[in-house]
């Protein structure tokens, strides 16, 4: 689950471990060309990108923030435990995936091509977010 109160430092081998895991997932789902690791409170900890690199800094204070807003939204409407929101665009899709963690709860932000399967990517999302979650 998405929470703010957790702080944005993690361990240099969790970033190493979750920097292959979203590496691996660029490389293995056919249309992602961007996807960044972050703190909940809006620090970037780690990216890798096919092409377009993008502003991370304010990418990642920008996912903060959705996550703030979405937060509040889901407690006006009874549901917890967000893990993840997909915003799809004319010319895109960008998706926000939970990694919870009572330490280091991170997020992992993908930006992909508007063609892109988008049940193999939140598979594969769903998947690497638990593999670093069990880190």
């Amino acid at each position: 689950m998405f929470t703010l109160e957790q702080s944005r430092t993690a361990p240099k081998e969790l970033i190493q471990f979750a920097k292959d895991e979203i590496y691996d997932l660029m490389m293995n789902v056919r249309g992602v060309n961007y996807v960044m690791l972050c703190s909940t409170d809006g620090f970037e900890l780690a990216h890798v990108h096919k092409k377009d690199s993008y502003n991370s800094t304010k990418l990642a204070a920008v996912s903060s923030s959705i996550l703030a807003m979405v937060a509040a939204f889901m407690n006006e409407i009874h549901l917890e435990g967000c893990q993840s929101i997909t915003l799809d665009a004319e010319n895109g899709k960008a998706i926000l995936t939970s990694i919870p963690s009572s330490k280091h709860p991170l997020i992992i932000v993908t930006l992909a091509e508007k063609d892109v399967l988008l049940g193999q990517l939140l598979y594969t999302l769903k998947t690497a977010s638990n593999r670093i979650s069990d880190f």
